[in-house]
């Protein structure tokens, strides 16, 4: 059998273990696996750089498949290049517990580099991987040395490049000149409502060589040729290059090039019908010819090209020893030894101090020994406090920076983050105003789904942001990031809760958002408990009450911390005894004990809960009997102490609050 026939039995192959699977499934996206597997099957057999034996190998090739619906393709694709997915996952697709899902799942299934299926995340997550590498390869390699040098492959669909997040990324990638990034665009020209002319009738070539990128055209989506050469060229090309690929989505059935073949089975009488068009076997399903299973094995391959980097790396070592020392600490994620000496602390002459301004103490502290902490803002460094001030940025002329000025471009950062954390060997973070939270929500979605190691700085954290007004004073922001399964959210009350607030982040695996304030905070006394230690337990006493008699407990996070204290005082002088609990992760208070969340909130006295924005969610701590001080409206333009005071985040009112909450008791 010639090559040529090899490729067309592979890729044909590839093809119908995708829409088998679909079938099996009665669920899933043929159209893209009929159309596309052709552009993949040249990446993964061709030019991808990987070992499936290890699919954690530090410079293997990134692939990202942005159009997530397609994953039957990549499961067939892993199958045949030898990763632990057997074809019996293959034949479970999408079904309960399978390693097949509906959409590719990163630390699901072996091989997966991300979580895609919104579309345009692995757009941006694969410029996230590709600045990486950038950075790493800058920061490590030496005369020759290149242990670092790996490219990033994509494949794109229309719909990605509809998305906004896509344009975002894509003009920072061009700005950056990302020239080992690769993507293929599968220009199929076909979306769920219909033809593309519906709503895309852009000229996309000229889009992206304004955005700075190498745009190389091929015609036929079969030509493996004409897309080899188009990818050596991207290779050598000192841009980010986009291929974009003229395909037809349906390949080869009866349901081509209409919208009908993106996200339904083709059915038993168009899938016999398309594999009798391309020649193929009409039984049995799953069919996989022995010539294919030995030509796309890369198991043999990948191993080779692992040894080969191990025998570099430790010629690197010979020559650099304390630089591949750094680089293996970088690489498994570990923090460098007594990093923790460096975490500041904080006296009451520091004070009053805005806990964004104390972030960017702890961050530059700590960042003189953790050395790959690389992140920065959507074009609000100065307000966000990300800087780090010894460290030079991230640009055109300079890879090895650590300061990343993303731009106004909030949703493309945290996908571009989500990436970076992806590939590993650094720590992400990201900084903008809590209001824009919302920009990146789908980002922050699948960072907490996947786990990803990235800090999310958001500040000017409630409506005491003041004169810029409602458009800029967060409401119900804090508690829609509690709502995230896997995102650990920390409100601290001053300078010394956030700093162990960046403790908590640079130790949790997964991702953590920082909500810190605008307005200066009192320093708070460390009276009776640790505050270290409290932190790290989500909820802790700040001040007893007077002879450890509660008879009320207010529980506050953030800036209502001392908020709570001064109504404590004014409550005393009524005779009032109340114990002040300051709050910051509701979180990390939730992995606590049964003993110790009763010893902070005992039952049967009551609670009031004190936080400038939405109620919603609180009674879970103050029950149905308990009381919430907080902010259900939007706000306003004034100076910010003038709107927490109108909009009740005041002593007056948490003391009357607690009267009638008092009065109420008793009376029942």
């Amino acid at each position: 059998m010639t090559s040529k026939e090899l490729d067309t039995l592979s890729i044909n192959t590839l093809r119908f273990l995708a829409t088998d699977a679909v079938q099996a499934a009665n669920s899933g996206h043929p159209g893209l696996p009929l159309g596309a597997a052709p552009m993949a099957y040249l990446i993964w057999n061709r030019f991808l750089k990987h070992n499936p034996a290890n699919p954690h190998w530090f410079d293997r090739d990134r692939f990202v498949l942005s159009a997530g619906h397609g994953s039957s393709l990549l499961y067939a694709l892993l199958h045949m290049a030898g990763y632990d997915l057997s074809l019996d996952d293959i034949k479970n697709f999408r079904q309960w517990g399978s390693k097949t899902p509906g959409h590719p799942e990163f630390g699901h299934t072996p091989g997966v580099e991300t979580t895609t299926g919104p579309l345009g995340q692995g757009f941006a997550n694969g410029v996230g991987m590709a600045m990486t590498e950038k950075f790493l390869a800058n920061k490590f390699n030496r005369n020759g040395l290149n242990i670092i040098n790996h490219f990033t492959y994509a494949i794109v669909s229309d719909g990605d490049l509809m998305e906004g997040i896509a344009s975002e990324a894509a003009s920072m990638a061009g700005h950056l000149g990302l020239g080992k990034m690769i993507y293929l665009y599968d220009d199929n020209k076909i979306t769920i409502d219909g033809s593309t002319d519906l709503t895309f009738s852009e000229d996309v070539a000229k889009r992206f060589d304004a955005y700075g990128w190498h745009v190389q055209h091929v015609e036929d989506g079969n030509n493996l040729d004409a897309m080899e050469s188009a990818v050596k060229n991207g290779q050598v090309d000192s841009r980010p290059s986009i291929i974009i690929v003229r395909t037809h989505i349906g390949y080869g059935s009866p349901k081509q090039d209409t919208a009908s073949a993106h996200g339904e089975p083709l059915g038993k009488e168009a899938l016999l019908a398309t594999k009798e068009k391309l020649g193929w076997p009409l039984e049995p399903m799953f069919h996989v010819p022995h010539e294919v299973k030995d030509y796309c094995n890369a198991v043999e391959s990948g191993k080779a090209a692992e040894k080969v980097w191990n025998d570099l790396t430790s010629r690197y070592g010979e020559a650099y020893p304390d630089l591949l020392k750094e680089l293996k600490l970088a690489m498994t994620g570990d923090l460098p030894e007594r990093w923790e000496d460096t975490i500041p602390s904080f006296g009451e002459k520091d004070g009053p101090l805005a806990t964004r301004a104390a972030s960017g103490v702890v961050l530059n502290s700590v960042a003189s020994t953790i050395d790959n902490l690389v992140g920065g803002s959507a074009d609000l460094a100065p307000s966000n406090k990300t800087i780090q001030n010894d460290k030079s940025v991230f640009g055109p002329g300079n890879g090895a920076g650590h300061n990343v000025h993303f731009g106004i471009r909030e949703h493309a950062m945290a996908g571009i983050a989500n990436g970076m954390a992806l590939h590993g060997g650094v720590i992400p973070y990201v900084g903008t105003f809590l209001i824009f939270s919302d920009y990146m929500r789908g980002s922050i979605r699948l960072s907490a789904l996947m786990q990803t190691k990235v800090i999310y700085i958001f500040t000017h954290d409630s409506v005491g942001v003041g004169e810029d007004g409602p458009t800029h004073q967060p409401v119900e922001q804090t508690m829609s990031l509690r709502l995230i399964p896997g995102l650990t959210v920390l409100r601290p009350a001053d300078a010394n809760e956030t700093a162990e607030a960046w403790r908590n982040a640079l130790t949790t695996d997964g991702p953590v958002a920082l909500i810190l304030t605008r307005q200066k905070l009192p320093v708070m006394e460390k009276e009776y408990y640790p505050i270290s230690e409290g932190v790290a337990h989500g909820a802790y006493i700040a001040r007893e009450a007077a002879d450890g008699a509660a008879s009320v407990i207010l529980l506050a996070t953030g800036s209502e911390v001392s908020l709570a204290l001064q109504a404590q005082q004014t409550l005393s002088e009524y005779g009032t005894h109340a114990r002040v609990v300051s709050m910051p992760s509701w979180e990390l208070f939730e992995q606590q004990s049964e003993d110790y969340r009763h010893s902070v909130f005992p039952t049967g006295v009551p609670k009031v809960a004190l936080e400038a924005g939405a109620t919603l969610g609180w009674h879970r701590y103050v029950d149905h009997k308990g009381a919430v001080v907080g902010v259900d409206r939007f706000g306003t333009s004034a100076p910010g102490p003038t709107v927490m005071e109108q909009l009740g985040m005041n002593v007056e009112n948490v003391v009357n609050t607690v009267k009638k909450l008092l009065a109420d008791r008793r009376v029942e």
